[in-house]
């Protein structure tokens, strides 16, 4: 007993100052988001084992192709103690397919395509078009003062929302105007878009205080 409260303390003490946030690096942008987790204040470590997995306080799903990553979790048994974790409250972010992962449903995904239930929605995969139709537009963004400047390649949307999620996002205007793009419930955030590839941090900025806040 006094083992494990020695062991709470200390994460508690290393989440408050600068949180150890795991970055899955089976495929996708992990640069970006290690740069970004950087800037944001947190320690990124990279994720591809399970005692990896273990050591952090909150783990980032990068852009990527998600019916690749997914059988990468399989293939590097991290499919089953990631969803743990996540039902066990551990905060996570995921952009693009990273999104795709943490929803509850998949549409025009391969049957044998896994996700972790992380987040109540419904995800279209590709719902934007493919590469050549990626675009970038500027978005409001609930918790940032201005307007955040989205990327989108390949991107996925939200087609459901369950009654506990939090719509932090939707395109503004245009023939896709209204579609969710951002969502949060309890510790776990999506975003259909590349926030590590503009500059403008805000959104890692808000996670890590999200795992802060978590501790």
């Amino acid at each position: 007993m006094v083992e494990q409260s020695v062991t709470t303390a200390r994460v508690s003490q290393r989440t408050t100052s600068a949180p150890r946030i795991g970055v899955l690096a089976l495929q996708g942008d992990v640069r970006e988001h290690f740069a970004a987790l950087m800037h944001a204040g947190a320690e990124p470590v990279s994720v591809r084992r399970l005692a990896e997995l273990e050591s952090v306080d909150a783990l980032v799903l990068p852009g990527g192709e998600s019916t690749a990553i997914s059988k990468l979790l399989e293939a590097f048994e991290l499919l089953e103690p990631l969803r743990a974790r996540l039902r066990a409250g551990m905060p996570a972010f995921g952009s693009c397919a990273g999104m795709i992962l943490l929803a509850s449903e998949v549409l025009d995904t391969r049957p044998d395509a896994q996700h972790l239930s992380g987040i109540d929605m419904t995800v279209r995969r590709n719902a934007f078009g493919r590469q050549v139709d990626s675009f970038e537009t500027d978005l409001d963004f609930t918790g940032l003062d201005t307007p955040i400047r989205a990327v989108f390649i390949r991107a996925p949307w939200v087609e459901r929302a369950g009654a506990g999620v939090e719509v932090l996002a939707t395109v503004p205007s245009g023939p896709f105007a209204g579609r969710i793009v951002a969502a949060r419930e309890g510790n776990v955030l999506a975003t259909s878009f590349h926030p590590e590839v503009t500059g403008d941090l805000r959104v890692h900025d808000l996670f890590v205080e999200m795992v802060r806040a978590a501790a």
